[in-house]
């Protein structure tokens, strides 16, 4: 008789199935509500899905939708590395900013000039994320010193972080270009300007250059969440704290340790736009940090399904132009975005359960006594054991 394959993994069908079928579901869920609002609005639903579909595979769209989507991967992965941990770092939007502002404000600085162009991007890239650690530092401080709540302290820093970047940027540090109507940081030297890529066909726009790092980014995540000690102690810390210390994971540091990196992959929200489009730091830049939340919940902190959730924000972002033209309500894309988001996150609670009900009922059935088991030895207090066991 041959003895079973221990080392290959089974894929448990049961436990599989509904974590499919849940976004699938969920995002059904957003279309069928969007087009109530549009039923409502004296809209068709099947024309303006339909207008939204073609205008996302235009050329140009493509390139926008992929533009959008690196900005909003980052983001999430930033958002994705606290959730592991059962933090909730709200702060993304704060920390990438000050992290972009300072790295162009030093990268742009007339004292800088001797430096050579790659230099500088790996400059910018460092300094940005050691002022988004920094900034989400003081968060971290906050929860392991005073134990204020990381919600509260991430969500006040962004009001803070953006003021102070404004002030310094209209009162100290910020330059007016000719005809301009706000200040930004200097222009960065054309030979630190991040070439786009050609990778889509049918028009001259290109792909900012970016793109590489989140990929990179995507998979330095999953590697290190999956496949290090750090991950393994950051998810035991986060699916049960009260073990992870018996273990021997210090708490604290790992809070710290967290932040830090949340914090630091946050400051290179910013730098696709500032490195590929417009070369400086303005005011305009800011929103993406809390799109981040909505992407990670949306892919289940997974860097594939979070990919997958920033490119459908980013078409559901680009098609708000088509519907505008159309005469569609672009307020049904918002609807459709907070209904997906709160959808797969009901999805993904049901299906969670329902694993969890059928995996204890296998684990019932394999703890019963099996058909063929060997009979009892009788006992003095039973003499008749092995009769009864048959």
């Amino acid at each position: 008789m041959t003895a079973p394959v221990t080392g290959a993994r089974r894929i448990d069908l049961g436990k599989l199935l509904p974590q499919l079928i849940a976004p699938v579901a969920a995002l059904a869920l957003a279309a069928a509500i969007s087009s109530i609002a549009l039923l409502i609005s004296d809209k068709d639903p099947i024309n303006a899905f339909k207008q939204m579909y073609d205008f996302g595979l235009t050329p140009d769209s493509q390139v926008e939708i992929l533009n959008k989507a690196s900005e909003f991967y980052i983001a999430a992965v930033a958002v994705a590395i606290g959730f592991k941990m059962g933090l909730f770092n709200i702060g993304v939007e704060g920390q990438s900013k000050v992290g972009a502002f300072f790295a162009g404000a030093l990268a742009s600085a007339s004292f800088m000039s001797w430096m050579p162009g790659p230099l500088r991007i790996v400059l910018i890239i460092v300094v940005a994320m050691i002022f988004g650690a920094l900034w989400s530092l003081i968060a971290a401080l906050l929860k392991t010193q005073r134990g204020v709540s990381e919600v509260i302290s991430t969500l006040m820093l962004n009001a803070i972080g953006g003021l102070v970047v404004t002030w310094l940027l209209n009162e100290h540090w910020g330059v007016q270009e000719p005809g301009a109507q706000i200040k930004t940081t200097g222009i960065l030297p054309e030979n630190s300007w991040m070439p786009g890529l050609p990778i889509v066909s049918g028009t001259d726009q290109k792909v900012l250059g970016f793109l590489v790092i989140a990929v990179i980014l995507g998979v330095v995540y999953w590697f290190g969440i999956g496949r290090t000690r750090f991950g393994f102690d950051l998810r035991a810390t986060g699916y049960n704290p009260s073990a992870a210390v018996a273990s021997g994971v210090d708490a604290k540091r790992m809070v710290i340790t967290a932040m830090l990196v949340s914090g630091a992959i946050a400051g290179l929200v910013n730098l696709p736009r500032m490195l590929g489009e417009s070369h400086t730091y303005t005011e305009g830049f800011g929103g993406i940090g809390f799109t981040g939340i909505a992407v990670a919940l949306l892919g289940r902190n997974h860097p594939i399904g979070m990919a997958l959730g920033a490119l459908l924000w980013g078409f559901l972002g680009r098609s708000q132009l088509i519907l505008d033209l159309e005469g569609i309500p672009k307020e049904i894309v918002l609807i459709m975005q907070g209904v997906a988001v709160l959808s797969v996150v009901i999805a993904y609670e049901l299906a969670a359960r329902i694993g969890r009900r059928a995996q204890q009922k296998r684990v019932g059935v394999a703890t019963a006594a099996p058909a063929g088991s060997a009979p009892l030895a009788p006992t003095a207090e039973n003499p008749t054991a092995a009769e009864e066991s048959k």
